[in-house]
């Protein structure tokens, strides 16, 4: 079975996504230039990501849609084991949301262009004026129960466990006042980790934890925001995974 999976990947697999991406990406940046960029900026990318779980054969579960409110704005906050939590989250959060991405990541052929058509908010540390017009333009982006998805450790895992969170995602819920929601993604490290070429076929599970609300504003409440978010995702993670 593993080796019809992997003939599978390559011979099929992999040129349909291809196709599909540059077409999600075109219609992206279409549909935004055209008008809309609330909904152009979503649904194709909603679409393709749950064709890309469809067609690599992968299995999805989704717990805790209960605990969202569809007209309130919130951070979302998730831990990243591989490159299938895009797919996982774009797919199956069920909410219009923003991601907020490394300036890098506009170089992405197609891709880039799209994610910026679509409204994403791209982070720039280099002076504090960047940080002022990030925030500004957060601010105006996240209403109406628009909100923003983040992974607050910056980078992939080597080891499935997580790395240190970064403060961007919290600064920004603190600057705005907005409730942080957890989302645990597993499975992702399983179907391609950092370091892996070929995907596994393993299940991909999506646990949407209660909102943590702000409690104030300032040091205290960040700090606050970014534990309790870490100890609601380590809940959903298996032993191996958890420290």
């Amino acid at each position: 079975m593993r080796i019809l999976y992997i003939v599978y990947q390559i011979c099929i697999g992999l040129p349909v996504f291809l196709v599909l991406t540059i077409l999600t990406a075109l219609t992206t940046m279409l549909g935004c230039w055209l008008g809309n960029g609330h909904l152009w900026g979503y649904y194709p990318g909603k679409i393709w990501s749950q064709l890309t779980c469809y067609l690599f054969l992968l299995p999805v579960k989704v717990e805790g849609h209960e605990h969202i409110d569809h007209k309130t704005s919130y951070v979302f906050v998730a831990n990243h084991q591989g490159a299938f939590d895009i797919f996982l989250v774009y797919g199956f959060l069920g909410r219009n949301f923003k991601w907020m991405m490394k300036q890098s990541l506009r170089k992405i052929p197609f891709v880039g262009k799209a994610c910026e058509s679509a409204g994403f908010i791209f982070i720039d540390r280099s002076n504090a004026r960047q940080i002022y017009r990030t925030i500004k333009y957060a601010e105006k982006v996240l209403q109406g129960g628009t909100s923003l998805v983040v992974f607050p450790e910056g980078r992939r895992t080597f080891t499935g466990r997580m790395n240190e969170f970064k403060k961007g995602a919290f600064f920004l819920a603190d600057q705005l006042q907005l409730p942080v929601v957890p989302i645990t993604i597993d499975g992702s490290f399983d179907i391609l980790p950092r370091t892996g070429k070929l995907l596994h076929r393993h299940p991909l599970k999506l646990t949407i934890h209660k909102p943590i609300f702000p409690t104030g504003k300032g040091e205290e409440n960040l700090k606050m925001l970014m534990e309790e978010s870490r100890k609601a995702i380590e809940t959903d993670l298996p032993e191996k995974y958890k420290g």
